[in-house]
């Protein structure tokens, strides 16, 4: 029997941010394995996810590398393929 590999999911957080908290309790409430990149702490990281989307606010999450831009619960759902 094949089991089905979780797509890499990465969220750029800042501490303060309410919507970054709703993402990850959402992962982790689905079991998501997630990682975590606070850009208030990483500039670089910060820089790379607005290079990547043009965005300079949070939640960014990227699935396998595609980025959504905010808390979006029906494009995540649809990515992860999520029912």
């Amino acid at each position: 029997m094949q089991t089905a590999t979780q797509p890499k999911v990465i969220i750029f957080t800042t501490p303060t941010c309410s919507f970054c908290n709703a993402a990850k309790r959402y992962f982790r409430e689905k079991n998501i394995r997630f990682t975590e990149v606070d850009v208030s702490r990483d500039q670089k990281a910060a820089q790379d996810m607005v290079r990547r989307t043009g965005q300079m606010g949070v939640p960014v999450i990227l699935i396998n590398n595609r980025p959504i831009v905010g808390f979006d619960r029906p494009k995540i759902n649809e990515m992860l393929n999520i029912k």
